[in-house]
């Protein structure tokens, strides 16, 4: 039997890690595309573009805004055949980098990931998610390997809005639940093999160090001082949790994404904010008792994550939805099969209803 792990070229993260840029960067080529968002672009500009300057580099910047469609990876691909790229940096959030990757796949170039906000695991995966104008998930791409480089400047991440952090919490407390239901089940991981062991080690890892630091880590975020659990959970929320999902694989929290992308008011929703919701559906779904889900609710009451559709922005009633989201999830999630408890479009019905139920 097959087993497969997949990982960064190199991770690299601190306060002024950004500094570093310009000489990884250099590592892999001398003419360089910049794909980042406007918000990134209005406050950290110079902080990209002066380890390029000093590093001698030729570097062109696109400015990335909007939703990570198929059109924008191919006009990013246009921007780096134009500047003939031989490295693509990709500094912002989740949807700027997955454009970012979209274009690396369709160029050949290397890849330099800089993110901005600790709001999911993207950074670390090879995996491209690709949705339509109306934020419905459409595909998933795949790089040849994963991206060279990940390169987390703290200084810039404790500096983000305190929902995006959150997020990225909501994204990896899933990893232990998904990658030993995917394991047990028999499921494959993203490299098309089965989990190698270390994956489950990890992420049992990331989920403690959440348990242990995330709390203090969003103390240091309200402080503006990043400190030892500030960078022990951003490790967890963007290496730990990445490798976990890629070389584990996922399972019924990471479904529910698919069926939520389908209701409109739910648009507004964060990834990681999606997962942590769909979380609890997996929780009730694998049978586990009332004070298990009770001690997770409450580290979301603590630490801010949804435990209802409301939470995510729904504005009516649960039931009206529920089957919808049931029914998407089931037909196109291509995990959710990944659970060793029986489970069906009417069980994930009854699982959703069960969770806006808690109290």
């Amino acid at each position: 039997m097959i087993r497969i792990f997949g990982a960064p070229g190199r991770y690299v993260q601190g306060p002024g890690a950004i500094e570093r840029l310009g000489t990884i960067a250099r590592e892999f080529g001398q003419r360089v595309l910049v794909v980042a968002d406007a918000a990134v672009l209005a406050r950290y500009r110079d902080h990209i573009e002066a380890p390029l300057s000093a590093a001698e580099l030729a570097f062109t910047v696109a400015p990335f805004s909007g939703e990570c469609t198929a059109a924008a990876i191919d006009a990013l691909a246009a921007a780096a055949r134009a500047a003939d790229a031989e490295v693509v940096i990709a500094a912002g959030g989740g949807k700027a980098i997955d454009a970012a990757k979209g274009a690396a796949i369709l160029t050949g170039a290397r890849l330099v990931i800089v993110p901005t906000i600790a709001s999911n695991d993207s950074p670390t995966s090879r995996l491209s998610i690709v949705y339509d104008d109306e934020h419905v998930l459409r595909e998933v791409r795949r790089l040849p390997s994963n991206p060279d480089v990940v390169l987390v400047d703290t200084s810039i991440i404790i500096a983000a809005p305190e929902r995006f952090f959150v997020s990225g919490i909501g994204d990896a407390i899933s990893k232990r639940f998904e990658g030993a239901q995917c394991f047990e089940s028999g499921g494959d991981n993203f490299y098309g093999a089965r989990p190698p062991w270390i994956a489950l080690t990890l992420a049992d890892a990331c989920f403690d160090t959440l348990l242990n630091h995330a709390e203090g880590a969003l103390a240091a975020l309200r402080r503006g001082v990043p400190d030892d659990a500030f960078e022990r959970t951003v490790e967890a929320t963007i290496l730990l949790s990445g490798l976990a999902f890629e070389n584990a694989g996922l399972s019924i929290a990471h479904s529910i994404i698919r069926g939520l992308s389908a209701i409109p008011a739910l648009s507004g929703a964060l990834h990681g904010e999606e997962v942590a919701y769909g979380l609890l559906v997996q929780l009730v779904l694998e049978g586990r008792d009332a004070a298990f889900i009770a001690n997770v609710t409450d580290f979301y009451a603590r630490t801010g994550l949804p435990r209802k559709l409301r939470d995510l922005g729904f504005p009516g009633d649960p039931a009206s939805v529920a089957p919808r989201i049931a029914a998407v999830t089931w037909e196109r999630a291509p995990y959710v099969r990944n659970l060793v408890a029986p489970v069906d479009e009417g069980r994930l019905h009854r699982a959703i209803l069960a969770v806006e139920a808690l109290a």
